[in-house]
């Protein structure tokens, strides 16, 4: 028995082998779609996770400006008093506040002569002023 090639065979082969390499290529191009689309829903999460991370640190920014600013506001007044001590630490002591309202001064005059504030000034006029005679 011999066998003879024809050109069908080899067609036929050559059709079958071209078939295989198809499969073998469809089956190949199957697999890597599916790891893009793994691939993208990896990403697809981590970006919703960046997206959520990303808010709260937006709100803690918020806060965090929120308190600056309430520190600043605490701070500008502390600062205010400050500079007022630091004003009546060179003018003239208490002491001179108080001998100015025994001879007579008014709490206008100790407030502005001595940086006193109004109420300091009052309390020292009450405590060592001249007693008004009735």
């Amino acid at each position: 028995m011999t066998m003879t090639i024809t050109i069908d065979i080899v067609l036929e082969l050559l059709g079958a082998v071209l078939g295989l390499a198809g499969l073998i290529a469809a089956l190949s191009a199957l697999r890597a779609v599916r790891a893009a689309r793994a691939r993208c829903l990896a990403v697809e999460s981590s970006a919703a996770a960046l997206r959520l991370e990303l808010e709260q640190v937006a709100a803690m920014g918020m806060k965090t400006r929120q308190q600056l600013e309430r520190i600043e506001r605490e701070y500008s007044a502390v600062a205010e008093r400050v500079g007022q001590v630091e004003v009546r630490g060179a003018a003239p002591s208490f002491d001179r506040a108080i001998d100015s309202a025994r001879r007579g001064a008014d709490t206008g005059k100790l407030a502005q002569q001595f940086g006193l504030s109004l109420g300091e000034a009052d309390l020292v006029a009450r405590l060592h002023g001249r007693k008004k005679s009735a």
